[in-house]
């Protein structure tokens, strides 16, 4: 089945921001040039996805805004001629009825963010894909749709043990080919000495429709949040899970040192950026041994 639809939980605080995200959505800080959103819906629209349904919160009407023309800028780049610029402020424009917008009315975790999206989706499949889960290559959501047959597929990777507290964490079992392995159970945020692997979720999920049901009559857990984690681990056993183990660098830009980690790293990938902020990296580097 063709997988059509994605939801983006965009209803977060952004709290570690603060006081950056006072006023702007954590979602709209920018890698570079271009805000965390429109990396996440370019990875969606790559990969096939036709409808964009944002799950968002009091706020968050700069995400709204950006996916819509802005009619005094546009026609103030076209007087000027600059249409190479106009075109970069036009990319992220589908076609009218592509994107959709649900209210989240309390911060009461991811699980209840993607049940606000129920009446949208259907009987049908649907990608989720986070923000601030910044994956090199914008590529892993269409890897994991083509990879995909039923159930729920979760992007999995492999962190620190130290680390696993931060994560919804995967008992591995078959590896089913390079990339797929089957997941036998899955805890969100457990303690390092309890955590089943080190193999841990980020923020790319297909989820079965079923999952809505669950996520209805989903208990709060860890954190007092209804936790997605949760909901996916009763359906094991009921429906096929796996884990899609990417290859890609994945940066964590809900933490200030990811969120810098990525700048530096999508810089130095511009050619007319590359030289001189290289030079000036090592430099800095230098002065700070001393």
């Amino acid at each position: 089945m063709k997988i059509k639809k994605a939801i983006f939980p965009v209803g977060g605080l952004g709290t570690r921001f603060l006081p950056a995200t006072k006023s702007m959505p954590k979602e709209m800080l920018p890698i570079v040039d271009k805000p965390l959103i429109q990396y996440a819906v370019e990875e969606a629209a790559k990969a096939g996805i036709e409808q964009f349904i944002f799950v968002t919160s009091r706020g968050k009407s700069a995400i709204e805004n950006h996916f819509d023309h802005s009619f005094e800028l546009e026609n103030n780049l076209l007087s000027k001629g600059k249409k190479e610029t106009l075109k970069t402020a036009q990319e992220m424009l589908k076609i009218p009825g592509s994107f959709a917008y649900v209210r989240q009315q309390e911060p009461a975790g991811l699980g209840h963010a993607v049940w606000c999206a129920r009446h949208l989706i259907g009987n049908e499949p649907v990608a989720v894909i986070l923000a601030d889960d910044l994956i090199e290559g914008s590529k892993t959501i269409g890897e994991m749709i083509q990879n995909y047959t039923t159930g729920n597929m979760l992007a999995v990777m492999e962190v620190d043990k130290a680390d696993v507290s931060s994560y919804g964490v995967i008992t591995p079992g078959k590896i089913l080919n390079n990339s797929n392995i089957e997941i036998l159970n899955l805890v969100e945020k457990p303690s390092k000495e309890t955590a089943p692997s080190n193999l841990a979720v980020v923020g790319r999920y297909i989820l079965e429709p079923a999952i809505f049901d669950v996520l209805e009559k989903q208990k709060r857990g860890a954190s007092n949040e209804i936790q997605l984690t949760d909901a996916i681990a009763s359906r094991i056993g009921k429906s096929i899970c796996t884990g899609y183990k990417f290859s890609e660098e994945r940066f964590d830009c809900g933490s200030k040192l990811g969120f810098i980690q990525a700048n530096i790293k999508f810089s130095i990938q511009r050619k007319e950026m590359k030289n001189e902020l290289t030079k000036w990296l090592k430099e800095e580097i230098m002065k700070s041994n001393f």
